[in-house]
């Protein structure tokens, strides 16, 4: 059995029984228009991370990634949002070492290449992060067009976070699902999360 490696953030480590299997791809689905990137940020508390960002420059990344009032590493941030970016991310991948996170924010940017040659990017990313006993978090955003190989990225990953943003008269609320996760248990029920500060559970009731 891999071991379990946490992601820094409490409340699913204690649901995942102690947190995802080294080796694992984890997809992170969320609305654009929600805090997601906190969850990303959270993660680079745990151990060294490369964070991959196919649109927002490096430095944006960065900024926020150090204004955030989340616990908080200091991750390698690099930009591919230039032209041939499986082949720049490849390069990149290929350099991550033993034990250490990498979060490609957001994955949408190669979802649209061919999926040939996006479905051989995942089978050697997944290569590399069992042989390192890595984690790739997959940032894929669920807006109004996801990309074709969306159902790729999803079929591919070992793990799936769901997050749900909804507006409940005048509160928005946040549920994480987790229907997918091979090597453990999926969560039979959503988790409500606060994303504000830092990710936490939200211990308000909800009222009918």
């Amino acid at each position: 059995m891999p071991a379990r490696l946490e992601t820094g953030i409490d409340v699913l480590d204690r649901k995942l029984a102690g947190g995802i299997p080294a080796g694992s791809l984890v997809a992170v689905s969320a609305d654009p228009a929600s805090q997601s990137e906190l969850l990303l940020y959270q993660l680079t508390n745990t151990r060294g991370t490369l964070y991959i960002t196919t649109k927002r420059s490096d430095q944006a990344v960065r900024d926020a990634i150090d204004s955030t009032e989340a616990p908080v590493g200091s991750p390698t941030v690099r930009d591919i949002a230039g032209s041939e970016p499986l082949d720049q991310a490849n390069r990149l991948i290929r350099a991550l070492p033993e034990g250490a996170n990498l979060i490609i924010d957001p994955v949408d940017v190669l979802e649209h290449r061919e999926d040939a040659r996006y479905t051989n990017f995942l089978n050697e990313l997944q290569t590399h992060m069992v042989n390192t006993g890595s984690i790739a978090f997959l940032h894929c955003l669920d807006g109004q067009n996801p990309p074709d190989n969306r159902d790729t990225t999803e079929h591919m990953a070992d793990v799936v976070f769901d997050l749900d943003t909804t507006t409940r008269g005048s509160d928005l609320v946040n549920f994480l699902a987790v229907p997918k996760f091979r090597g453990g248990q999926p969560l039979t029920e959503t988790i409500k999360l606060q994303l504000t500060g830092e990710v936490d559970i939200d211990t308000s009731r909800d009222i009918a």
